[in-house]
Parts: C-alpha cells; sequence; structure tokens
C-alpha cells in the first residue's frame, strides 16, 4: 500500500512538473493523473455498459415479437385468429392456419425465439451482474414478459432450473411456471424500486431502451401491471394467491398504469402488423371483432381497420375465422388493421390495468375503486389512447348489442352469439357483469391476439361465432 501512495504522489509531482513547462499539452490529461487507479474512469463505465446494454434491445425485439418474421410465426398466425382479432388470408402456408392446423415444425418457432434470443441475453447479462442490480431486475422483468406469453401458449415449460439457456432440464407445471415468475418480478420489482428512489434521473440504457428510454419508474409500473395481469390469468387455479398478488400490484408505491403515457410501446423500425396485413396481404380483419364493434356503433372501429374495397364500399367487413380461406382476389376486399408502417408495437396498456382492477373489485378485492369506476375508466383509457370521441354516449348506451356477421357469402354469415349491452348495471348477476367487462376488455386489448386468446380461454369471453372447419386435433 505505501508503495502505492508512494508511486501516486511521484505521479502527481511529475505532473505537476511538466504541466509547468508544457501547459497546452499536458492539462487535458490532469484528471488521469490524480484519479484512484482502483476506480474505472468514464469512459471505462460506458464501455461497460455498451457491452452490457446491447443485449437489452434483442431481449425487448423478442419478449413480444417486433419483426415481422418472428411476429407472424408468435402472434400473428396463433394469438390473432385464436384471439379473433385477425383472419388468416393467404392459403399459401403449410398446414391450414385458418382451420388450427399448421404444421408441427412451424408450432415451435415461438418456443425456439424465446429460448435462443431472450434467453441468450438473459444469461449474458447474469453473468456480467453477477444476477445482481438494477439492471438484471430489469432483464428479469423482460425475460417474465416473455415467459408469461409462453407458458400461456404451451403450458408447462422449462423455468426454474434453467440457466444459460440450456434446456436440457425438466418442464415446470405451469402452476410452478407462475408461482417461481410471481416470486422474481417481485424481486424485481423491490430492487428497481429501490434503485429509482436513489436515482431518480437514472438514464445511462436510454440507447438501448426502445420502450420506456430507460425510464426505470415507468418500468417498476409496467412491473406491476405485469404482476396484475398475471394475478388474473390464475384466479380460477389458485384465488387465494391471486387474490394477494393483485393487491400488492396496485398498493405498490408505485403501483399500476393509470395513463396512456404509461403505455409499454416497442418503437421498433417497421411495425409487423403493417407487414404482415398490408404489405404481405397474409391476414385481414376478423369478422368477431368487426361485428361487435359495428354492433356497439363504436367509434375507435375506423382506427382499428380500414373499411371494405367493394364496390359497394364504405362499411367494415371482417373474414370469418375458420374456414377453408378464399382465393386473393376474394379476401383482398376484407377491412385489415389500420395500423401505419410507422407505428411501434404494442406491449400493453393502461386500459388493460384498468379493466384488470375491475375484475379484482367485482371479485370483491380492494382495488382501490369499485368495479364500475374501474370498468369505465378502462373504456375512456382505450378511447382516449384511440383518439375516439363519443366515450360518455358510449358507456350509457345500454341497448346496443353484437351485430350479426355478414357477409358476401351467405354461407359464412352467422346470427349473433351475445346479447351483452355496453351500460354497466350493479344489478346484473356475476357472470353477466363478468362477460360486459371482459368483452371490452376484449375490444380494448387489440391488437394482442395472445392476451385476448388467453382470456377468452379463462373466461369464456366474449362469445366467437363458431367456426365452420376445423382441422385440428381440439373440439
Amino acid at each position: 500500500m505505501n508503495n502505492i501512495i508512494i508511486s501516486n504522489k511521484a505521479k502527481r509531482f511529475l505532473g505537476y512538473f511538466f504541466c509547468s513547462l508544457f501547459l497546452l499539452g499536458c492539462t487535458s490529461n490532469f484528471e488521469d493523473y490524480n484519479r484512484n487507479p482502483g476506480q474505472p474512469t468514464d469512459e471505462e463505465i460506458m464501455v461497460g455498459y455498451y457491452k452490457l446494454g446491447a443485449f437489452f434491445p434483442q431481449m425487448l425485439n423478442y419478449a413480444y415479437p417486433a419483426q415481422e418474421n418472428t411476429y407472424q410465426m408468435g402472434e400473428n398466425l396463433v394469438g390473432d385468429p385464436y384471439g379473433r382479432y385477425m383472419a388468416v388470408a393467404n392459403d399459401g402456408f403449410p398446414g391450414d392456419y385458418s382451420a388450427f392446423n399448421p404444421p408441427l415444425n412451424w408450432i415451435n418457432s415461438p418456443f425456439n425465439d424465446v429460448f435462443e434470443k431472450v434467453y441468450g441475453g438473459w444469461a449474458q447479462i447474469k453473468t456480467m451482474t453477477e444476477g445482481e442490480g438494477q439492471l438484471f431486475a430489469w432483464a428479469e422483468i423482460i425475460r417474465i414478459t416473455a415467459m408469461q406469453r409462453l407458458t400461456d401458449m404451451y403450458g408447462p415449460l422449462p423455468y426454474s432450473e434453467i440457466e444459460s439457456g440450456n434446456l436440457a432440464v425438466g418442464y415446470d407445471t405451469q402452476e410452478e411456471v407462475y408461482k417461481q415468475m410471481f416470486d422474481d418480478l417481485d424481486k424485481a420489482i423491490d430492487v428497481l424500486t429501490s434503485f429509482v428512489e436513489e436515482n431518480p434521473d437514472y438514464s445511462a440504457m436510454a440507447n438501448f431502451d426502445q420502450v420506456y428510454q430507460s425510464d426505470f419508474r415507468k418500468w417498476v409500473i409496467y412491473a406491476n401491471s405485469l404482476k396484475l395481469r398475471m394475478a388474473l390469468r390464475i384466479v380460477y387455479a389458485d384465488p387465494v394467491l391471486a387474490k394477494q398478488k393483485a393487491e400488492e400490484a396496485v398498493k405498490h408505491p408505485m403501483g399500476v398504469m393509470t395513463a396512456n403515457e404509461h403505455n409499454a410501446l416497442n418503437q421498433f423500425p417497421q411495425n409487423p402488423i403493417w407487414t404482415v396485413c398490408e404489405a404481405w396481404s397474409d391476414s385481414r380483419a376478423a369478422a368477431d371483432i368487426i361485428a361487435y364493434m359495428v354492433g356497439y356503433n363504436d367509434p375507435r372501429l375506423s382506427s382499428y381497420f380500414t373499411r371494405n374495397k367493394l364496390e359497394s364500399g364504405g362499411e367494415y367487413l371482417g373474414l370469418r375465422v375458420g374456414i377453408t380461406i378464399p382465393p386473393a382476389t376474394i379476401t383482398d376486399n376484407y377491412s385489415y388493421p389500420a395500423f401505419s408502417r410507422a407505428d411501434a408495437t404494442i406491449w400493453m396498456m393502461a386500459s388493460e390495468a384498468a379493466f384488470n382492477r375491475a375484475e379484482g373489485a367485482l371479485r370483491g378485492w380492494d382495488m382501490g375503486g369499485s368495479a364500475q369506476e374501474w370498468y369505465e375508466t378502462g373504456i375512456r383509457l382505450s378511447f382516449e389512447q384511440w383518439m375516439a370521441g363519443g366515450y360518455d354516449a358510449y358507456i350509457a348506451d345500454d341497448t346496443s348489442t353484437l351485430g350479426a356477421l355478414t357477409d358476401p357469402d351467405p354461407d359464412l354469415a352467422a346470427p349473433a352469439v351475445s346479447s351483452i349491452t355496453i351500460k354497466w348495471s350493479e344489478t346484473d348477476d356475476f357472470e353477466t357483469k363478468l362477460e360486459r367487462l371482459i368483452t371490452q376488455k376484449w375490444i380494448a386489448l387489440f391488437p394482442l391476439g395472445q392476451e385476448a386468446w388467453s382470456e377468452q380461454r379463462r373466461t369464456g369471453y366474449p362469445h366467437f361465432f363458431p367456426v365452420l372447419k376445423n382441422a385440428g386435433d381440439d373440439p
């Protein structure tokens, strides 16, 4: 230690001496002579950030698929038709996606993408951070985002024993996956909350965060909202744990999403929905969501979808899911999602958090408001997000219902499958309230097809038009 001290003193002395002789040439190195040799320079810190930060964009782009091919395989051909947001309009795919019978090798694509791209980056970050600190906590939130989608898609997955992306481990049950995700998410929220409280202006990772631009307070709010989503997802399997986790999420000091400024949006260079639907013409609007929104005279309809291209024109036309796909000369006439090439990819919206609080309140949980209050807040937030007018008239509408499925081909038409209205009524029974709530949540969740499908499987709502052709193994 003494030798180090003497050496530093000698360096400083020589530095002063040469500076007195060569002032202009020496001043720029002055800090190098006077810094603690064990402390990294700003340049060294930034090099470390860049090495570590480079893994985050990849994780973000695959946690919810942003690249067009990955999106098509992991969301558009899976959640979108199953969740009745979009219908497959291209009959040239292998297998029969429209009739729920994709080829087996394509079914593995979402799984492989997550474990290669998300876990690949996560493993490197874990090694470089030794599994500690705010950056590992951030990586954990992204990993859980990916795994929540994946387990809802596949069921049991390798989770608790995975290290460095090694899949040669046992699979956890879905119950075990969810419980472990809750534990990991709670730890990440705690770490990031403490960090934000101590470093409110932190922005060092802005170049690597295309979702929140290194605003870690918003990442905590997002993580709490994800926790709330997960709590509702297990409500029928473990209602006690669901209530506990939901109340923890909304009572956290930073809480869950309450405004559209909290929305999680990935500003990827090219919106994959635009690519798949408009540039490639592989998908069109599903008949189910068109029929519901037309029946409700929904002001968001023009923000969601284009009008059809038939000579009669002026109307919205959805393609029925679960049919033999007509030729392109027919499907080209149907409406498609009205996304532009530059629109961000959506991860999660504040409206969803409000609807989740509404369901929690409906179940008797402490959500900081009544079911009706949060239900109407969810609709309002969605209207604001899509810049739609007519909110007051919409929530007061107690007569409009789902419209019938109309189609130029009479064989594809179908009568309405629900009579649920929009206006909240406290006198209705639980199931009627739940159908109303989930139906409006489903409309607001667009375009998150995987979430729409998971919610419909969980609750049975909204009611979908029956399929005419099912080439898969499921009933």
